[in-house]
């Protein structure tokens, strides 16, 4: 992996969900859709997978996989589609969306309907820190997508997904640590969470559900050979976050400019 390039690669796309290719001509173009627990995020690529543009919306319609405001999350949807459409002069039709490791089908199901009633036929669905992997062109090695909900591991090698988990400790998690820890309310502890004038007294309040997070990627790699460990998602962001896993993972983790965006937009790559 060349951090520097993934790096100008995912500043690239961030660039350009603020200013789209409205010079764009090409009809083959890739979309992905990733329904998250804090955000819901419209990528979409050209054809040798160069961002073009891209939207999100910051929402809580899906928790851990599963969705939990059905009219909610399709109104988002619909609301972005219509948003990047306009700015790329293009028509979305259908895309890809991922899901994080070990969701049930139901669930599966129900994330497909979301994104199809928004008039996007899903081609197929991943798991997200597969997609993730996408992004960071790697082909060995562990990639953690540390999410709102959950922490889900894809350990790779030869450019094969040998094992996929998922357990239930994400940003959520911080929030509310965060919320009992200032006796406020857990809307507001999402506030003072992506506060970065703060962070540096934030993250000693969070660093016990981070410390977790680390040992239940820890029990994913036993038995595995893996020598670096690659974080991606938007609970990851916080500067100390990835000194804490090195420390109790023994292993050199690497986190990517904005991990936030590195699945959604590994999900539009999905076929490249």
């Amino acid at each position: 992996m060349n951090i520097k390039k993934v790096n100008a690669y995912i500043k690239k796309f961030d660039e350009k969900m603020n200013k789209p290719s409205s010079d764009f001509t090409e009809k083959e173009f890739y979309v992905g859709v990733d329904l998250g627990t804090a955000n819901i995020v419209i990528s979409v690529v050209d054809k040798n997978g160069e961002p073009l543009g891209g939207a999100s919306y910051p929402s809580s319609v899906v928790k851990d996989g599963i969705v939990v405001d059905f009219l909610g999350a399709i109104k988002i949807v619909k609301e972005l589609k219509q948003k990047v459409e306009k700015d790329l002069g293009i028509e979305i039709t259908e895309g890809f969306t991922a899901i994080p490791p070990g969701v049930e089908e139901g669930s599966v199901k129900a994330i497909s309907n979301v994104i199809e009633s928004a008039d996007i036929a899903v081609i197929k669905v991943i798991d997200e820190p597969t997609a993730a992997a996408k992004v960071l062109k790697i082909t060995d090695g562990a990639v953690v997508d540390v999410g709102g909900g959950t922490t889900g591991i894809s350990i790779l090698k030869d450019g094969k997904v040998i094992f996929t988990a998922d357990e239930p400790t994400g940003g959520t998690h911080m929030s509310l640590v965060i919320a009992g820890n200032y006796k406020i309310t857990f809307d507001e502890a999402e506030e003072l969470k992506k506060d970065k004038d703060r962070e540096n007294e934030i993250f000693p309040v969070i660093r016990p559900v981070v410390e977790k997070m680390a040992v239940i990627v820890k029990n994913f790699l036993k038995g595995y050979d893996v020598d670096t460990v690659y974080v991606v998602g938007g609970a990851c962001t916080f500067k100390g976050f990835d000194s804490v896993f090195e420390k109790e993972l023994g292993k050199k983790v690497i986190k990517t400019y904005k991990p936030l965006l590195v699945t959604p937009l590994g999900i539009a790559l999905t076929n490249i």
